[in-house]
């Protein structure tokens, strides 16, 4: 079967950066439902269209069309004490980026320096600024669910599951809340 509009896709794939520095290799697969639903970068989705199982290819991805630029307006310092204990360098936060823009969305800042009584949290995309390299290996293609189409994503092992429970917003008014990351 040919990776098309609605079929799910099982890519193996490792993550270098564009000098070949390996960043991530997947022990689970990738598994995401093709066809424009956002769920891979857009030149993993073009790269993969129309091919079938057993495809490998190796693709670069520049900035623009993976994480973005790095942007220093996302770097903020704040007091340490407007963060919860324990505090580490790497843990990641949910918050607001700096100014009053009423659509801003939540960001999620890495804390990635604490001296004395300030903590430096960056909110940029951990590989933003950085070209990536993908090299892809396709295990499975199969055609969507209903459900799947409907709901714009995977069901199922390694996809979503709608019987999560609900972090719930205790720390309503905080500006900044645990989040876990993937």
């Amino acid at each position: 079967m040919k990776i098309a509009k609605n079929t799910v896709v099982t890519v193996h794939y490792k993550l270098s950066d564009a000098q070949g520095n390996l960043i991530e290799e997947s022990q689970d697969p990738m598994v995401y439902l093709h066809g424009g639903y956002e769920n891979t970068l857009p030149k993993i989705e073009e790269a993969l269209d129309g091919q079938e199982v057993g495809y490998n290819t190796t693709i670069q991805v520049e900035p623009d069309d993976a994480f973005g630029e790095y942007d220093p307006a996302l770097v903020k310092v704040e007091p340490r004490n407007r963060l919860p204990n324990p505090l580490e360098v790497g843990m990641q936060f949910e918050g607001m980026p700096d100014g009053d823009a009423e659509d801003d969305e939540a960001l999620i800042f890495t804390v990635t320096d604490i001296a004395d009584d300030k903590v430096v949290l960056d909110g940029n995309h951990p590989l933003a600024g950085m070209a990536l390299r993908f090299t892809l290996n396709v295990s499975e293609v199969r055609v969507a669910s209903e459900e799947e189409i409907t709901h714009e994503h995977v069901h199922g092992a390694h996809g979503h599951d709608h019987g999560e429970a609900d972090d719930g917003d205790d720390a309503a008014g905080d500006e900044f809340r645990s989040r876990p990351i993937h």
